[in-house]
């Protein structure tokens, strides 16, 4: 079952399972509008770092692959500034970027949740990634964007880019901690592919 606000508040009292948090959705400061973040009904949006976003390029003669990621496919995008101060990326049309979480997730041995894209960002034609945080895992999020339109897209730093939906399970005899998973305990930096 999809836990409520109520149950992501108390298990955030026990087990300090976001970090930072903010106990209701915020989506205005200082008068400018913002891409919602923080706790919703039934679930947890969070933000994009403005830390850094990668971005796929074509290398001629390149074929990218899980089993040996070469990072030269990958290109630091810039961060844009506005007169209105808000930052933020340009995802260009028909392509592909990996940015991170500012929030750090330490989930309990009987806690999943699957991070899903915003309705708002999807109607301009990003896709998030459907990523899942197992049981036991602890970390930054790497969150990875498709710009299936045919127009460049601005995604915003420091603002809400994901949706988190937790489920509670019976502890699991192994663990993502436990088994020590590859990406565990990601820094709030973007973590490639690895085998």
């Amino acid at each position: 079952m999809i836990k409520n606000d109520k149950w992501i508040l108390e298990k955030v009292k026990e087990n300090q399972i976001i970090e930072p948090f903010e106990a209701k959705l915020i989506n205005l400061i200082e008068n400018r509008k913002l891409l919602s973040y923080g706790m919703s009904s039934y679930g947890y949006d969070i933000r994009l770092s403005e830390k850094e976003f990668w971005i796929f390029k074509h290398i001629p003669g390149t074929v990218l692959d899980p089993k040996s990621f070469n990072p030269a496919n990958l290109e630091k995008a810039k961060l844009y500034e506005d007169e209105k101060g808000d930052k933020y990326f340009i995802l260009p049309a028909n392509s592909y970027g990996l940015g991170v979480a500012v929030e750090r997730l330490n989930l309990p041995e009987n806690i999943t949740c699957l991070a899903i894209g915003k309705s708002t960002y999807a109607r301009c034609g990003i896709i998030a990634n459907t990523t899942p945080a197992e049981a036991g895992w602890c970390g930054h999020l790497t969150l990875e964007f498709s710009n299936s339109s045919k127009a460049d897209c601005k995604i915003y730093a420091n603002e809400g880019v994901v949706q988190l939906l937790f489920f509670e399970g019976d502890p699991c005899a192994t663990s993502y901690a436990k088994r020590s998973g590859k990406y565990q305990d990601q820094p709030e930096k973007v973590t490639i592919a690895k085998v």
